[in-house]
């Protein structure tokens, strides 16, 4: 059966039946994403024949919980079931002041970064913008996130290349931030790309769209290209093109990640050059140090080397050392690969 969570106003109104009236559709949506409906029953305000008709030919489309893996910090891995029985990945991280959630766009990954673990799964499939939508559903009702009113930042981070998926990863920002949807703002949505530099452009013409971050991980075009051999399609002095060239709202910067690697890209001279390429781009970078999985070929380097790299950073734009959540459920950023764990399943 067709599921409904992912469908648009438009796209519901064309499934309805003959003779239904327009408003009906819009009934539906704000049943599915405001007041996030987990059956047909419980929209009460659609008529009993239609709900009927609507049970027999469609599901609402929640994802299925498989496993969930709980961290000492508080971050929770969640592995979730699909309809074709493929399964994603998603990760609740609870904070003071917000909560984040990080979402999969695609099952896998087909960039291969030599630092990540999804790049191990290669790609299975694009998911659709009613599962990207459905890993947000599931996270904040299974954390009651609907009940506290924390503030929800989503970072489409998990696996796979986003924009990859663009149409999909668009329709869902489209829903997730529409106020008779789930009515999050495009401010706290962030979507992040190994470099994808058509796709940059054709993000940044979308009227609703999230945050952009880049994946930069390389201070030169040599050593990015054997970090990220997406880098030999699109090159490192091009990307840089592309994000002058992006249109940045009022109150957006972009963000450019660089996961440190031990004896690779962490020396001072790195961050200099680092500094050279984002010379006059109204950014931030946020700092990773590597977050080891086994099958990868680098090691995390030393809190002192860390702290040089960031400190010459920061003499010239707004630099962060983004902390590892997860570490020990494999759910920090790069290890997601639908690893065991001994903790307890759902």
């Amino acid at each position: 059966m067709q599921p409904l969570l992912g469908l648009e106003a438009g796209d519901l109104q064309a499934l309805l039946p003959p003779g239904e009236p327009p408003f009906r559709a819009r009934q539906l949506y704000e049943a599915l994403y405001h007041q996030r409906a987990a059956s047909f029953d419980q929209i009460s305000n659609l008529p009993l024949p239609l709900r009927n008709h609507l049970a027999a030919h469609h599901s609402i489309g929640h994802l299925a919980p498989v496993s969930r893996f709980q961290s000492t910090d508080g971050t929770r891995r969640y592995l979730l079931g699909l309809a074709d029985s493929k399964s994603v990945e998603a990760v609740f991280m609870p904070e003071d002041a917000r909560d984040t959630l990080c979402i999969s766009t695609q099952v896998g990954c087909p960039v291969d970064c030599k630092f990540c673990l999804t790049a191990l799964m290669g790609l299975e499939r694009n998911l659709t913008a009613g599962e990207i939508v459905g890993q947000v559903l599931y996270l904040a009702q299974d954390n009651g996130l609907w009940s506290d009113r924390k503030r929800i930042n989503i970072v489409m981070m998990g696996q796979g290349e986003p924009l990859l998926n663009l149409d999909a990863v668009l329709k869902a920002t489209r829903l997730l931030c529409d106020p008779k949807g789930l009515d999050i703002s495009q401010r706290r949505i962030t979507v992040s790309t190994s470099g994808i530099i058509p796709r940059i452009a054709e993000l940044a013409q979308a009227p609703v769209r999230p945050r952009l971050a880049i994946s930069l991980n390389a201070s030169n075009e040599e050593q990015r290209r054997e970090l990220m051999p997406i880098t030999r399609k699109y090159h490192l002095s091009d990307l840089m093109e592309a994000c002058r060239a992006y249109p940045l709202r009022p109150w957006e910067k972009l963000t450019f990640e660089y996961v440190l690697l031990r004896d690779f890209n962490d020396t001072d001279q790195d961050a200099r050059r680092v500094v050279r390429l984002l010379a006059n781009l109204n950014c931030k970078v946020n700092l990773i140090a590597l977050n080891p999985g086994p099958g990868i070929p680098f090691e995390t380097p030393g809190p002192d080397r860390v702290a040089s790299f960031q400190a010459i950073l920061r003499r010239s734009l707004p630099c962060f050392l983004r902390r590892p959540r997860g570490l020990d459920i494999y759910a920090a950023c790069g290890q997601l690969k639908r690893m065991d764990s001994t903790l307890v399943s759902l």
